[in-house]
């Protein structure tokens, strides 16, 4: 407690301190897991940087226009992308003209979490396992409806990775942001859900909506009773999704290296791993070079996934 302390104070002294604000660009609309985590962290990643955090969300284009701003902004260290897999691994191979090149336009600063995806449906479906939930889908093509937070979002992708693993045709219907779809999931408009856990799981539990399975390894210790694909029946379907805090591409390295540096005592503080772990959100800080990794690796996975499942943008 001791080093954390001593660290959150050296990361905000006034001699490194930076005058203006920090404002963290949430890409999608409120109340899904972005959005979440970055107003838990916001607070205490200002008092550690020594600047006040805004949280703006500008949702559309699956997560392009404010991916877009960010890309677009002063490289001044007062902006930061809270960045998801869709717009940063997906994206690309969606729109050809996209305005903006994650690997080439961003700096990795940290990645902030990972988390597993549920696969819920309305308690109103006529199925309490994934078993049924396959069969029924088999025997009625295109007739269950799946939200998203977008097209090309995690939350699309793991939906058309779903159909492909279990040989079902789904039909997707994207939203503007988790929030709105998981809104329309509860009122029964749409059926279905492959969403991440922060957004989902405290409907589970109050019995609004149905969890079938997890996408972890092993069974999420927030739903111990909800098996696994793989113990439910399907295979190869283990996938985890995550969101990172990224800068403009030409911020300065040491800029780069003190926010990471302060995202990491962040995530280390126990009052910030307590509001965290409820949701399902893991904290799993990293190095800038670590995320430039990830990215590449999810840019070719994704990749993978979008041809064969024939996506594109309506």
């Amino acid at each position: 407690m001791l080093r954390r302390s001593l660290l959150l104070a050296a990361l905000a002294t006034p001699a490194l301190a930076q005058p203006r604000g920090l404002r963290i660009v949430v890409p999608f609309a409120p109340g899904g897991a972005s959005d979440l985590v970055a107003r838990i962290i916001a607070e205490p990643l200002g008092a550690a940087l020594g600047q006040a955090v805004l949280v703006e969300n500008r949702p559309g284009a699956g997560g392009n226009l404010g991916a877009e701003a960010v890309a677009r902004a002063a490289p001044d260290g007062t902006t930061l992308l809270m960045g998801a897999p869709g717009a940063l691994t997906v994206n690309p191979h969606l729109y050809p003209d996209l305005s903006f090149r994650p690997l080439v336009d961003f700096a990795p600063v940290s990645l902030v979490f990972t988390t597993d995806h549920l696969v819920v449906v309305h308690p109103s479906v006529p199925a309490r396992t994934l078993a049924e939930f396959i069969a029924l889908a088999k025997a009625q093509p295109g007739r269950i409806a799946y939200a998203s937070a977008g097209t090309g979002a995690t939350t699309h992708l793991f939906g058309a990775l779903f159909g492909l693993r279990a040989g079902v045709e789904l039909t997707h219907v994207p939203y503007r942001g988790s929030g709105p779809a998981v809104n329309d999931l509860l009122a029964g408009t749409v059926q279905a859900m492959f969403d991440q856990l922060p957004s989902s799981v405290a409907h589970v539990r109050e019995g609004r909506l149905r969890a079938l399975c997890t996408s972890g390894a092993a069974r999420h210790a927030l739903l111990p009773d909800v098996p696994t694909a793989a113990e439910a029946g399907l295979a190869d379907y283990q996938v985890a999704s995550w969101n990172a805090l990224l800068a403009p591409a030409a911020t300065p390295p040491e800029t780069i290296a003190r926010q990471a540096a302060a995202v990491a005592a962040v995530l280390a503080l126990p009052a910030v791993r307590d509001r965290l772990r409820p949701l399902g959100a893991d904290p799993a800080p990293s190095t800038p070079a670590a995320m430039t990794a990830l990215l590449r690796t999810e840019t070719q996975r994704w990749g993978e996934v979008v041809r064969a499942a024939h996506i594109t943008v309506q």
